[in-house]
């Protein structure tokens, strides 16, 4: 088996945030049990940690730092964890179970290599 990382991407910054607080609290529990399921196949090698809003973003030759948690568009880190899978397509299928991307996250799956 091989690993893949799987990183949620959110908007949680802007004035109209996707997923909503709302939509987030609605979808915590069917998160937490995704997770479990995933763990239940023996398929999960690091749980998911929770993260800052803030951070700090480094770019351009002159390695500019500013502050957020943005590398482009509107979207910032809203948990990534490590998962085995015996490829990208299964890594993909328990990915594509994420109960956020309904609300509008966006759920990155990358091998480890």
């Amino acid at each position: 088996m091989n690993e893949y990382l799987v990183v949620v991407h959110r908007d949680i910054t802007s004035k109209n945030p996707k997923p909503t607080a709302e939509q987030m609290q609605s979808a915590m529990k069917p998160y937490q049990e995704w997770i479990a399921s995933i763990g239940a196949q023996d398929k999960l090698v690091a749980p998911p940690k929770r993260w800052d809003i803030g951070g700090r973003v480094i770019k351009g030759e002159k390695f500019d730092v500013s502050e957020g948690p943005l590398a482009t568009d509107n979207l910032s880190i809203g948990g990534l964890f490590l998962v085995k899978a015996n490829d990208y397509d299964e890594a993909v299928e328990l990915a594509k179970a994420c109960p956020i991307i309904q609300y509008g996250a966006v759920v990155e799956v990358r091998a480890a290599i």
